[in-house]
């Protein structure tokens, strides 16, 4: 079982289902509306998790309505909260339109997520026992920095989903060891990932491919389902793969390629992340074990 430990953000979505999303100035009906736990750091972890992973999650959630939630939905995915503090102020919000197709719209507030500005000796501690450190950039960059300077210093692979896309400095980079990117941050982050050992690049519905340090390229597939949201689908892909990671790029991407591609079957994110159970079943007679 891979020890992973996720540095990152937790937010509470609040999800608005619609036949089509409104043009600009315009006003539609919406079919449905629910409160769902997620986040890009929170995610990735229960995916993780759900997926076979050891793991703990370093953030932080407000002193509102919302973090007693936020912090429960980790717990009853098994993933450690003892490094979850809370700050004053609101915890991080995600607006989500989803779409008859199954495409939607964000904003992110960060709140909380923001205010993670420093890591403490214990957050480091956990860091340290870690085979990987799985960080995105829902968080201020500095602390991505300093997770991924002191993981890498202790041994641990450093997997950094780099979304939402920003300019990174150098220093960070060079402590990277995977990343986990969309075709649309790929071609944004093309120099900065050339120096990068392995990058994965996820696809959509066409599957995702694998480059490593030698060159070597696989790819594999998409699995064909029915979609009823994407959202989170990236996260449960990325997720899954840390989890994985540890039995090879082939054998990780086909995992991450099918949780993720399970993930779009189900509204909501954190809800629609399926169990080690579920993709193995999915995997049953590809030779994936």
């Amino acid at each position: 079982m891979a020890r992973i430990v996720v540095v990152g953000s937790i937010n509470m979505d609040l999800v608005t289902t619609v036949g089509r999303r409104p043009e600009p100035g315009e006003t539609v009906s919406g079919d449905g509306f629910a409160l769902v736990p997620g986040g890009k750091g929170s995610n990735q972890a229960i995916a993780a998790r759900r997926a076979g992973g050891e793991v703990e999650f370093v953030g932080a959630v407000g002193d509102d309505v919302f973090a007693t939630a936020l912090r429960d939905v980790l717990g009853r995915a098994g993933v450690g909260v003892s490094r979850l503090r809370t700050v004053p102020g609101p915890s991080g919000i995600a607006t989500i339109v989803v779409d008859g197709g199954g495409e939607n719209t964000i904003i992110v507030v960060a709140g909380s997520n923001g205010r993670m500005t420093e890591l403490t000796a214990a957050d480091l501690d956990t860091i340290a026992a870690a085979d990987v450190l799985m960080c995105q950039l829902e968080i201020p960059v500095p602390t991505v920095l300093a997770a991924a300077r002191h993981a890498r210093a202790n041994g641990a692979t450093v997997l950094l989903n780099p979304s939402p896309v920003q300019e990174l400095p150098a220093e960070l980079w060079a402590e990277v060891g995977v990343a986990v990117v969309n075709e649309g941050e790929a071609a944004h982050l093309a120099a900065a990932l050339a120096a990068v050992p392995h990058v994965i690049t996820t696809l959509g519905a066409a599957g995702a491919s694998y480059r490593g340090p030698d060159g070597h390229v696989v790819s594999h597939p998409g699995v064909p389902v029915r979609v009823v949201d994407t959202t989170g689908a990236g996260d449960t892909f990325t997720g899954t793969l840390a989890a994985h990671w540890h039995e090879g790029p082939e054998t990780a991407l086909a995992w991450a390629c099918t949780a993720g591609a399970l993930a779009t079957t189900k509204l909501g994110a954190s809800a629609s992340i399926p169990d080690f159970d579920e993709i193995r079943a999915a995997l049953a007679g590809t030779g994936v074990r």
